[in-house]
């Protein structure tokens, strides 16, 4: 059960606070996504040079690892910001684009989780699974499985990794290995808009920078990916006017709109 007051207090938190995430993201995200955070009130930045890693994560309030679009070079910035957080002690989500596609995604995924220990994973359901089965298999970006099939799979993940583990779908599903909770909210319209399950996992980042509590803070950010996507869709006649309508529902969100749309 999502605590109301902890979920009004983060929103409040995000906006007094104006966490600072770094971004290591695809080039088909970096845009939405950049415009999700502000919208929200935070302050996003995407960069992918290893000569500047250290010194962009050592301003940084989160860093937020997204593989959707991977080269050698890519990676070596990857891991090297990732290092350089977790000397820090501070916040890193995985967001495992594509794992199961390919075995280069799925390894590279598997060296990150190795070497960087992120705070949280999160991805759909085949690119969960395929992190512990290699016989699930993702087609590119898109999910053959569904979230609550892949629940078990997101409980070895979190056990395996010490990670807060997140399946989105038309149910997100977070666990830490013993516990699970839920997010209802959200729209089918979702999954026709690209970038938005790296948007969430983005937007994981922000939250978890000002919950030390990763659990509810994954759960918090779930939320209010679910509502304002519900809301957006609410408004949208197609896939076209459903982006900036999100973007437009994340800027007006207040405590208000939030729990009350919010299912529990």
């Amino acid at each position: 059960m999502i605590n109301k007051e902890h979920l009004v207090d983060d929103l409040n938190a995000v906006r007094q606070k104006s966490p600072l995430v770094h971004n290591i993201t695809n080039y088909v995200a970096m845009n939405f996504s950049a415009n999700a955070l502000l919208a929200i009130g935070a302050s996003p930045v995407m960069a992918h040079a290893v000569e500047e890693m250290e010194e962009m994560t050592a301003i940084a309030d989160a860093l937020v690892i997204n593989i959707g679009t991977l080269d050698s070079q890519w990676i070596d910035g990857m891991l090297k910001a990732g290092i350089a957080m977790r000397k820090r002690g501070g916040v890193i989500v995985l967001d495992p684009v594509g794992a199961g596609a390919t075995t280069f995604r799925t390894q590279t995924a598997w060296r990150i989780i190795e070497t960087c220990h992120p705070d949280v994973i999160r991805g759909n359901a085949s690119e969960i699974g395929a992190l512990t089965n290699s016989n699930v298999r993702s087609r590119g970006v898109d999910s053959t499985e569904t979230s609550n099939g892949a629940l078990e799979s997101a409980r070895l993940l979190a056990r395996l990794s010490n990670s807060v583990v997140t399946i989105t779908g038309p149910t997100d599903y977070i666990t830490d290995g013993e516990r699970v909770e839920t997010v209802s909210n959200g729209s089918p319209m979702m999954t026709r808009i690209t970038a938005m399950g790296c948007t969430a996992s983005s937007m994981v980042g922000v939250f978890a920078s000002v919950n030390k509590n990763i659990f509810e803070a994954v759960v918090h950010a779930m939320a209010v990916m679910g509502v304002a996507g519900e809301l957006a869709a609410g408004k949208s006649v197609g896939p076209g006017s459903m982006p900036a309508n999100f973007i437009d529902e994340l800027y007006l969100l207040t405590p208000d709109i939030l729990l009350k749309t919010l299912r529990q």
